[in-house]
């Protein structure tokens, strides 16, 4: 359905590979650049563009800890930091 009040930011031609560019002033507004990917979602008779990549904190927890990290007292984590600092510090 037409809506007269939503403008087109740009627009891009269709190459005979099927690829499209992405124009300047979109690349800025969707902070893009080489190597970025977009996803396509489909709106009724709409696409949709937007940037992937859109994590949450839980999402970059879980890829970085497979597992949870062990708990630890107070004491072992004071001594883990004091071991940390004698053999970065040591002398060789």
């Amino acid at each position: 359905m037409y809506n007269p009040d939503c403008m087109a930011v740009a627009q891009s031609r269709v190459t005979a590979q099927g690829q499209v560019s992405v124009p300047a002033e979109v690349r800025r507004k969707l902070s893009i650049g080489p190597g970025s990917v977009l996803e396509w979602e489909e709106d009724g008779d709409r696409m949709i563009v937007r940037r992937a990549g859109k994590f949450s904190s839980e999402d970059i927890h879980a890829a970085v800890f497979k597992r949870p990290p062990k708990a630890k007292s107070l004491m072992q984590m004071k001594a883990a930091v004091s071991q940390y600092i004698k053999t970065k510090h040591a002398r060789r």
